[in-house]
């Protein structure tokens, strides 16, 4: 996979010299992605890491979502639904939870949790037992037929609905099929494809390919990539990110609920910075 990254490094005594040489080599609008102290010779040097500001923009617009609604929620309506989508390991019952729990993802809005994931029963019990530590409303659906009930017993309670599915296996149609429909009944504000970060870019095209939106089914709207810290030094995640052509809201770099989810564009575009380099002592500008 082709990096898409126009970066490029400079080295001088110190900072004000190397921004001065990388904005004449880059133009006016350059921006300062990352700095580092190394030594060339023995000779102590500062050296940065600077592309044109013109084409960060370009990667943050394709990657930037649109803002929630603010107020999220208007009053007497039904709460604002995130659905979890994706294939199975990459993490979307830790990502639900993170989302539900966390204070402050939502300003003050109340977050609530709903799974259709009723074929793994340990994942019902971990979303159970973080709903009950976190005192938000939690509901289990099963038929399309109790999605009106939920819904209604959710909007006395919660503002923001985390709904987590199963993991899509290509070997069910039937089942995919039945969750889908369920999906639909819930009809989700927003879709996000849960991949990790370690997945081969091929695969991701084609895994989302198969969650787009059809005549039947509603489709994935944003990106939400996982496991980035399983992905040495963040090498390529971006690039994956805009293969997938899709907005990132958030991103998740471990199992910590809820510390670890993190908003999506600002960390994709320091992992970009560093895609064609991927040395460890980088820092942020």
């Amino acid at each position: 996979m082709a990096s898409h990254t126009p970066a490029e490094r400079f080295r001088g005594a110190d900072l004000t010299r190397v921004a001065d040489r990388a904005r004449r080599t880059l133009g006016d609008d350059v921006m300062i992605l990352h700095t580092r102290t190394i030594r060339d010779g023995g000779v102590p040097m500062v050296e940065v890491l600077a592309a044109p500001s013109t084409a960060i923009d370009r990667v943050r617009a394709r990657l930037e979502p649109a803002p929630l609604p603010s107020p999220i929620r208007v009053a007497g309506d039904r709460p604002y639904c995130i659905a979890l989508v994706g294939p199975t390991g990459a993490g979307k019952t830790t990502t639900a939870a993170k989302l539900a729990v966390r204070r402050g993802t939502f300003g003050a809005a109340r977050g609530g949790l709903l799974t259709i994931d009723t074929y793994r029963v340990g994942g019902m019990e971990q979303l159970a037992t973080y709903a009950d530590l976190a005192a938000i409303p939690f509901e289990v659906v099963y038929d399309a037929r109790e999605v009106d009930a939920a819904m209604k017993r959710l909007t006395e309670t919660c503002d923001v609905l985390i709904v987590d599915t199963p993991g899509r296996s290509p070997a069910s149609a039937e089942l995919t099929e039945r969750w889908r429909s369920l999906l639909d009944a819930i009809a989700p504000d927003e879709v996000h494809l849960v991949l990790p970060a370690s997945l081969r870019a091929d695969l991701a095209i084609d895994i989302g390919r198969a969650y787009r939106a059809t005549r039947a089914h509603c489709g994935a709207t944003h990106l939400l990539l996982s496991k980035l810290d399983e992905v040495p030094r963040e090498t390529g995640v971006t690039d994956l990110a805009l293969s997938l052509d899709l907005p990132a809201r958030w991103i998740t770099d471990g199992q910590d609920v809820p510390a670890d989810l993190k908003p999506g564009v600002p960390r994709l575009l320091r992992s970009w910075g560093l895609a064609a380099d991927a040395e460890p002592d980088w820092l942020p500008a």
